[in-house]
């Protein structure tokens, strides 16, 4: 579905040249949701609204749940959904754009639901402020886990030094028995991906989402140059693999498995500790980020934790929304007293 054109301009898509405030994500770029809505993760239709202040553009990527319900344009894959801009980097613009935007949306939506919103940059506060603005009635609330390393300035052997030491002397005693041989690799390899989607089907992780979306999106981060992948064998059989990424100083931790059979001689830690060392080492990140979850084993590696939110916008214009948010804003003072 596409706006009409006094609610979205010339009805196009999100252009190319579209950024998020901040460090750049796979996940914030047109050609990851291109991907998405060619998968068919745009529900009842795309529709990439747009708002304007000045010379700034503000677009968010939505899908159509149903008629007058929009949601942020994701899957299981993807890490956060934020606003993108074109124009100068200007605050009060862009404050501006984004507030432009959500008025516009609310010419035609009754409800917007965006998840998983990461916290940074006051991004939850920013498009609570922007959504009141635009006369939406807004529920901001945590939801989900971010585990993510912040280096600051800090080199991989520091880093390591600061890790539990369980996991140092794991790493030390399996590495040191040479049972477990690591391939790294940083152009996508066909035999590689295929080792891991043999890994992954035999690994105790429920059936992948959508295996053919993650290869395609491997393949296009490979011809970007930003794929980084690692493989574990035993005695020539692979029993470990992991999917990451590095952009603009950060790497992201996208996929992982392993083998039940292989865990004696960890194989997924000693592959995690060489794809660390790589991308602090030789990529130089400042932060590596491990998604979304609350996996108690991402604190080893980690040293922030962030919560991810849900924001839910109701229009008190449309009698759609009025149940739905009042069960909502209940749920949120029920939750208050207990």
């Amino acid at each position: 579905m596409q706006g009409n054109g006094e609610d979205h301009a010339n009805n196009v898509l999100l252009p190319a040249t579209a950024r998020a405030a901040g460090f750049a994500s796979p996940f914030d770029r047109a050609e990851w949701f291109d991907l998405l809505a060619a998968h068919g993760f745009a529900g009842q239709g795309r529709d990439d609204a747009r708002g304007d202040c000045g010379a700034v553009n503000a677009w968010l990527p939505l899908r159509l749940e149903k008629p007058g319900h929009f949601s942020g344009l994701t899957c299981w894959y993807s890490f956060g959904i934020r606003p993108l801009y074109v124009g100068p980097a200007h605050p009060g613009e862009r404050g501006g754009a984004l507030s432009d935007l959500f008025a516009r949306l609310k010419r035609r939506a009754a409800r917007l639901t965006l998840y998983p919103v990461p916290e940074m940059d006051d991004l939850p506060g920013d498009l609570a402020i922007a959504l009141r603005k635009a006369g939406w009635w807004v529920r901001a609330t945590p939801a989900g886990d971010r585990h993510w390393l912040d280096l600051a300035g800090t080199d991989h052997d520091a880093w390591w030094e600061s890790r539990p030491g369980a996991l140092r002397s794991t790493v030390k005693r399996k590495a040191k028995k040479g049972v477990v041989d690591i391939a790294l690799f940083t152009r996508f390899d066909a035999d590689a991906w295929a080792a891991y989607e043999a890994i992954y089907a035999a690994s105790w992780k429920p059936e992948e989402g959508d295996p053919a979306l993650l290869r395609a999106f491997a393949e296009g981060e490979s011809a970007r140059g930003t794929l980084r992948m690692g493989l574990a064998r035993i005695e020539g059989r692979p029993v470990a693999a992991q999917y990451w990424t590095v952009e603009d100083g950060t790497a992201f931790i996208h996929k992982l498995a392993h083998v039940e059979d292989s865990l004696k001689a960890s194989p997924g830690t000693l592959l995690s500790a060489a794809l660390f060392r790589h991308v602090i080492e030789v990529d130089e990140v400042a932060r590596v980020d491990f998604g979304t979850g609350n996996d108690a084993y991402k604190r080893d590696w980690m040293n922030r934790h962030d919560p991810l939110w849900r924001i839910e916008a109701f229009n008190p214009a449309r009698i759609a929304a009025w149940g739905p948010a009042c069960k909502a804003f209940a749920r949120s003072l029920i939750r208050k007293d207990t």
